[in-house]
């Protein structure tokens, strides 16, 4: 009987250790998608041998991890599309197969930006990428928690009207600027047409920036002795009569980093060529219907906006504290064809512009 007693509860035993081997594989698994956390590249020294991500633990790097950013440009011209190009560049090298793009252009209609950023918030994208003044307006008005990068801005304190710009515009958004020094554009004028009287300074109304501009550069050429006119159209529509007032009436003209004036070169440069000299504000401009620019990269600022968006993305800045980032060098560049047809030399130091 004892023997019968002690086989029975050896039996009870081995099926209650049996039972107890079989629990763990009826345990939850792991979610399969890696948590993001602000430690991202923190490897996690406890992670399962089977390599499933820990939901309570950073995930070792970013490499696996994919990113929507939607990219608003203004208007289509050189410029713009070099920093659009510089912009798409940097990202893929920095986060190479991780980030697909959704390239919105807004062929120079304010409207058309706000409609733009609101599509780019509905799909909750990681981030947008602003493309000139009224694109980056447009997605700030839209969003104040998804990061906004812009470039080709010239002004970000007058942009959003801040007083007493410090170089960081703080919550969701930062950048890069296209403003070339203002007080050297007013010399390059002077450097070429010292004995000039009045001076044309033709932009579009929309764009505060280029309102920005004009102001700045008047000043400076008012100093030099310079009477100065201001001469702004509307669009498209009007810039042709616009700019054929502006021509009669000055000896020369001043065209800003204006986005409008940069998509309307052709008509510039046909009222001009052979009559007014223009000088203009980026080399865009300038190989469309300018004499001479002080010229900055907009490739490598749209880059540099690529790099700050790559930090962005992966948690390594904070678009918050981010500092606006400036063109590290300009160049004095001319319109070899155009000045052969105004009878003039560029002065020493300028070099032509290509193509």
């Amino acid at each position: 009987m004892k023997k019968k007693l002690l086989a029975l509860l050896l039996a009870c035993v081995m099926v209650l250790a049996l039972a107890a081997c079989g629990g763990s594989n009826d345990a939850p698994a792991n979610n399969d998608t890696p948590q993001q956390s602000d430690d991202a590249n923190t490897p996690d020294a406890n992670a399962p041998a089977d390599n499933t991500p820990d939901d309570s633990a950073p995930a070792d790097d970013n490499s696996g991890t994919t990113y929507k950013v939607g990219i608003s440009q203004y208007v289509t011209h050189p410029a713009l599309d070099a920093a659009t190009q510089g912009f798409q560049d940097a990202l893929n090298a920095l986060l190479p197969g991780q980030v697909e793009f959704d390239f919105q252009n807004a062929a120079e209609d304010i409207p058309t930006c706000a409609t733009i950023a609101t599509s780019f918030v509905s799909q909750n994208v990681d981030l947008i990428m602003a493309n000139a003044t009224p694109a980056l307006q447009a997605a700030a008005a839209a969003t104040g928690d998804i990061p906004i990068l812009g470039t080709s801005v010239t002004e970000y304190g007058v942009a959003f009207g801040i007083q007493n710009f410090n170089g960081t515009v703080g919550g969701n958004v930062s950048g890069t600027s296209d403003l070339a020094p203002l007080d050297q554009q007013a010399e390059m004028i002077h450097a070429w047409y010292p004995d000039a009287k009045t001076v044309g300074l033709l932009y579009c109304s929309k764009e505060d920036n280029s309102q920005y501009q004009v102001d700045t550069v008047q000043k400076y050429l008012e100093d030099m002795g310079y009477t100065c006119t201001q001469y702004s159209f509307s669009d498209s529509n009007d810039i042709a009569a616009v700019c054929q007032t502006a021509a009669d009436a000055s000896d020369v003209l001043y065209v800003p980093t204006d986005n409008s004036a940069a998509s309307n070169t052709p008509v510039i440069d046909n009222i001009c060529r052979g009559n007014t000299p223009v000088f203009a504000g980026e080399e865009g401009i300038c190989a469309g219907c300018g004499v001479a620019t002080l010229s900055i990269s907009y490739y490598d600022i749209g880059y540099k906006t690529g790099e700050m968006a790559a930090q962005i993305l992966t948690g390594q800045a904070d678009i918050s504290t981010m500092p606006i980032e400036y063109a590290p060098e300009f160049v004095q560049k001319y319109n070899a064809p155009i000045c052969e047809a105004l009878g003039i030399t560029p002065p020493d130091g300028y070099v032509a512009i290509e193509g």
